[in-house]
């Protein structure tokens, strides 16, 4: 226990930024210049790895039956800091804060200034609607009542039941929504997109039973975001993207009609605009999800206390990940190598940082980038990453489709001693997550004649054969969401037209984009 709240302080300093760190040294001296606690900080701050040897080595005036609660003192003051620096730019803070001061003031018995406090309070509040501060400040407004009766208490009280009501009533709904939100994305998280019609009935059942009845035209502006990001989850999980977009449209929509809650919530703003392009991508809207990609970098130029780490994590994340759909979308298989090199010294850093879903997502994007450009070495190692994760409940979906495009990279690099045994696997595994559709036990079949020799003229007709079984997949419900993953009729066709696979995609995408009004690629 005492190693876990030591690496938490050390975590803690070190994602101190230097102003910060000026911040608390400034402020640390000024009440206890001779501190143990900031030799403590300077210590901690230096090095690079947590040793608590060194620290007492270093700082003889901190003794080591010292230490534990000199940590804890200090992990308090590192926090109160933060929280002190950020009161400027932090409208939640500000607010809370003043709630603080209502409180002091009320058990002070100095009433009228309490109630002049909330409401200022109050009008913060409503700027950014945060409903449960809203709530504690009409906790205080009862509490003031008693004290301050005038000739207007009865409509105060009035008043304030039927603020309380309303507040409740959307604190219910948004819970609803949220409640709803999460356990449709825990399964998605585990599954993936649904594979049959159990996942479709389960989903839908779960969706229309838990969904609460409401009038959408009386929600605010906090209900609706929250809707919004329900139905797009829901939409998206169905594979129905047109309706996700519809809905991802809407929720954007409203960050356009109150500007202010782009900065009041920009994270939810930044969910907003990933989920929109999102939809975008896989109904081909080329033209709008460059349009869009440039709120992405909006948010960039934002002041920096609205611009925290969680934010800028984020903010990266949906840039690499984007960028490599746009990739996709055109065929620009090279030049997403070229970017992967440029990226490459910092990109391990930047994966430790992401949680386990978002590692396995962008380690098939990397996979896919790599197999487009016939670099198959490469995509295999970064198939690996997936596959040899102990995460394996966790997208049983990608974890199914990373060994078949693991297989087909096998085959690509010649190595047939080892496909039998991958397939055997493969085959396995999908067994026992139920995912052995007609698309996948097509592809293995194939791939299994496919680890014999052949003369060339019966080699192309093997892949004629499986590019007409898999065409007609493309339309049914419960098998075309095996294309969202690799576009293997390109592939297929690649060998057939004897071209690289990144030709054909890149040609397919131009004419697309031809075919479609309004999609032209932008200089």
């Amino acid at each position: 226990m005492p190693k876990e709240k030591s690496d938490a302080l050390f975590q803690l300093i070190k994602s101190l930024k230097k102003s910060e760190k000026r911040y608390f040294k400034l402020q640390s001296r000024l009440e206890d210049p001779g501190a143990k606690y900031l030799a403590l900080f300077d210590i901690m701050d230096k090095h690079n790895v947590y040793n608590e040897a060194k620290i007492l080595e270093e700082e003889p005036g901190i003794k080591a039956q010292q230490l534990s609660n000199l940590k804890a003192h200090l992990y308090k003051k590192v926090l109160q800091c933060i929280r002190q620096y950020n009161l400027g730019t932090v409208m939640d803070i500000q607010i809370r804060e003043m709630i603080d001061h209502a409180q002091v003031l009320f058990n002070r018995s100095l009433y009228d200034q309490c109630v002049d406090v909330l409401k200022k309070a109050k009008k913060r509040v409503k700027k950014i609607d945060n409903l449960e501060l809203q709530l504690e400040i009409l906790k205080w407004e009862k509490n003031v009542l008693t004290h301050t009766i005038g000739p207007d208490n009865q409509a105060r009280v009035n008043r304030i039941i039927e603020e309380v009501r309303d507040v409740n009533q959307r604190i219910n709904n948004i819970n609803k929504f949220t409640n709803l939100s999460a356990k449709l994305n825990s399964i998605y998280t585990k599954t993936g997109f649904i594979k049959n019609k159990y996942d479709l009935n389960r989903i839908t059942y779960l969706f229309k039973t838990e969904l609460p009845e409401f009038d959408e035209d009386q929600l605010s502006v906090n209900e609706k975001i929250n809707l919004y990001s329900l139905y797009v989850g829901y939409y998206f999980f169905l594979q129905d993207f047109e309706k996700g977009h519809d809905y991802a449209q809407e929720w954007v929509r409203l960050f356009d009609d109150f500007k202010e809650l782009r900065t009041s919530r920009v994270e939810n703003y930044l969910n907003a605009i990933n989920n929109l392009m999102i939809a975008q991508y896989k109904l081909y809207k080329y033209n709008a999800f460059v349009t869009t990609s440039r709120r992405l970098r909006e948010i960039r130029h934002y002041p920096k206390g609205i611009i925290n780490e969680n934010i800028q994590l984020k903010l990266l994340k949906y840039t690499y990940v984007h960028e490599f759909n746009r990739i996709f979308m055109l065929g620009e298989f090279s030049s997403g190598v070229s970017l992967m090199n440029k990226i490459k010294p910092g990109l391990e850093d930047f994966i430790d940082q992401l949680d386990n879903h978002s590692r396995i997502i962008l380690f098939y994007k990397v996979a896919c980038l790599y197999f487009g450009n016939d670099n198959y070495r490469e995509s295999i190692q970064w198939l690996n990453r997936i596959m040899n994760s102990e995460n394996i409940d966790l997208r049983e979906d990608i974890h199914s489709f990373a060994r078949i495009l693991n297989l087909i990279s096998h085959y690509e690099l010649g190595n047939r001693d080892v496909i039998d045994y991958y397939i055997r696997s493969t085959y396995r595994f999908m067994l026992k997550k139920d995912d052995l559709h007609r698309y996948q036990k097509a592809i293995l079949n194939f791939l299994r004649k496919l680890a014999d020799e052949f003369k060339e003229e019966d080699l192309m007709t093997e892949f004629r054969k499986l590019r007409d079984q898999l065409l007609p997949l493309q339309n049914k419900p419960f098998e075309k969401r095996a294309f969202i993953y690799f576009d293997i009729i390109s592939w297929l066709e690649s060998k057939i037209q004897q071209r690289r696979v990144q030709d054909v995609i890149a040609e397919k995408a131009q004419k697309l984009l031809t075919e479609r009004p309004g999609t032209a690629v932008e200089p």
